[in-house]
């Protein structure tokens, strides 16, 4: 970028003394000068202007003067939260839970007696509702193996379709259960059963 050059004042008094002709020259040299700084002026601008949200620069050029984020919800005239005649649902303590944890008083929390041989005159009740852990049920099936009397030979009892591999899982299902495998890669086990099948 070439810099730009303004005319000192004994430039000015000398284009003056050389004459009228000389001071158009110079006068139109700076008029060039500004239409220059104009065009300079007016592209630092639009660079300046210029955001993620109206050009293709990414989001992390914007810097500290990002534009404030724009919502996609639709404006309605509704509230935000539950509106009036609106039946909330809210969990409701039950009469018989599954488990009852008793948290022993062992002290007073005013002068710190001990209070282990004392009864509880009442109990503050709080439930929490809890998902059971899910377990992989494992069922192996034995086909049985017999010689023959008759002609010595051995022979298995079939197994049901799609059992085709000394391990596996049901078929269309290994996706839904692989990722409930612990860190070791191990299943849990949660015992065995036995059924006899004709």
């Amino acid at each position: 970028m070439t810099p730009i050059h303004f005319p000192t004042e004994d430039e000015i008094r000398q284009a003056y003394q050389q004459g009228e002709e000389a001071v158009v020259v110079l006068f139109r040299e700076m008029i060039l000068n500004m239409h220059i700084i104009a065009e300079r002026v007016q592209k630092l601008e639009d660079h300046l202007a210029k955001n993620s949200g109206n050009s293709g620069k990414p989001p992390s050029s914007d810097g500290l003067s990002k534009p404030a984020p724009k919502s996609l919800r639709k404006r309605h005239r509704k509230k935000s939260g539950g509106q009036p005649g609106h039946k909330g649902h809210t969990l409701k303590a039950v009469a018989h839970p599954d488990r009852i944890v008793v948290h022993r008083l062992k002290e007073c929390c005013h002068c710190q007696a001990s209070l282990e041989e004392v009864g509880a005159s009442r109990h503050e009740k709080r439930q929490v509702f809890d998902l059971p852990v899910v377990k992989v049920e494992v069922t192996e099936h034995q086909a049985e193996i017999k010689r023959c009397p008759r002609c010595s030979q051995e022979s298995k009892a079939g197994f049901p379709q799609g059992i085709t591999q000394p391990v596996q899982s049901p078929e269309g299902h290994a996706s839904r259960w692989t990722g409930d495998q612990g860190a070791s890669g191990v299943l849990p086990w949660s015992g065995s059963s036995t059924t006899n099948t004709s």
